[in-house]
């Protein structure tokens, strides 16, 4: 039933702001207008010739009225913020047309006054309900285009941030990906020297990054199935590079279960690129990376741990930071408040566990 509400509601303001439906609009003005006027106490009192006359005469100059509020005084002065100046020319074109039309009336009847046997002389009763009718009728159209203003100014707003949201996205995944690139190409270029076999083979696998870069994910969202299989293929290429790297990645094990879940691409890179950077253990000991893929409810938990050498420095310290800032500025864009990211850092360990929403 609820359902049922929201969609009536919808049909109903596509009605009222869409252009498609412009002449029903005019259509439903001019009919209302005309039933509101005809059953009117004011309209009753009279019968006979004068009763058309005096409903067509209001009829027109009514719908005249709305018109000229609609596409002159609405979107000349009260859009531009000239309340006090749209009042007055409303209130004066009101005044206007009452009297335009009570004019009319006299003339009438002064050429048929014989024929009428008596004068005509509009009550009080009778001009004030006009007033009030002609008024809020006259509001109305008002209101509609209020509306109207809203909603496109709404819709507009809506755009740009969209717009500026795409923009700011793009920006921050191509400061990731040459980030990504150049610590590639790097460690190629320390192969070269040491095992120049190893660094051929490092260059067809990069080269297979490369097109997943350009051709696979470039859409708002990619199959996490295929995320893994980039994470596991750049994880494979560092222990190419590297002699000593262990590397455990743990995903579902149930059939199926990856299937149909979307993630923003190169949404872990960073952080496995980062794990990679700091596994480094001066000591001589083994460096090891764990990465784990949990469904849990209708939350993704990524896990993604490292082992650090506490004296260990990067090279280059200025740009160090970069990834994780880039990587939670993009999770708040794209998911706001909806996603639980921790950082933990001890004296041989450095770990993210993140939480998104499915």
């Amino acid at each position: 039933m609820k359902a049922d509400l929201e969609l009536k509601n919808t049909n109903l303001l596509q009605v009222i702001v869409d252009d498609r439906y412009r002449i029903l609009r005019h259509a439903v003005l001019l009919v209302v207008s005309l039933v509101v006027i005809t059953y009117s106490n004011w309209q009753a009192e009279y019968s006979g010739p004068f009763n058309y006359f005096r409903l067509l005469s209001v009829y027109g100059v009514l719908i005249a009225m709305c018109y000229i509020n609609m596409y002159i005084l609405v979107p000349v002065y009260f859009f531009k913020g000239r309340y006090v100046l749209y009042l007055i020319l409303f209130s004066l074109l009101v005044f206007l047309s009452l009297t335009f039309i009570s004019g009319l009336f006299q003339v009438y009847l002064d050429s048929a006054g014989m024929q009428l046997g008596h004068g005509y002389k509009e009550d009080d009763h009778g001009f004030f309900e006009g007033f009030f009718i002609t008024v809020s009728i006259i509001l109305i159209t008002t209101m509609i285009k209020l509306f109207q203003r809203w909603t496109k100014d709404n819709e507009r707003i809506a755009e740009l941030n969209n717009i500026t949201l795409r923009m700011e996205l793009n920006e921050l995944r191509n400061q990731i990906n040459p980030h990504f690139l150049f610590n590639m190409l790097n460690g190629i270029k320390a192969l070269i020297r040491t095992d120049p076999e190893k660094a051929n083979l490092v260059i067809m696998r990069l080269s297979e990054f490369l097109r997943y870069q350009i051709y696979d994910n470039n859409e708002e969202k990619t199959p996490l199935r295929s995320e893994i299989t980039f994470l596991s293929n750049f994880l494979n290429l560092e222990m190419l590079r590297r002699d000593k790297l262990s590397v455990d990645i743990n995903i579902p094990d149930t059939p199926g279960i990856l299937d149909g879940i979307f993630v923003p691409p190169n949404l872990f890179t960073t952080f496995v690129e980062n794990a990679v950077k700091h596994s480094v253990d001066v000591s001589g000991g083994e460096p090891h990376i764990t990465i784990k893929f949990v469904i849990v409810d209708a939350e993704l938990h990524f896990f993604c741990m490292n082992s650090k050498d506490p004296l260990f420095i990067p090279n280059d310290q200025k740009n160090s930071g970069l990834g994780l800032a880039n990587i939670k500025r993009r999770l708040q864009l794209l998911y706001q408040n909806n996603y639980f990211l921790t950082i933990d850092s001890t004296e041989n360990q450095f770990s993210i566990l993140l939480k998104l929403p499915l």
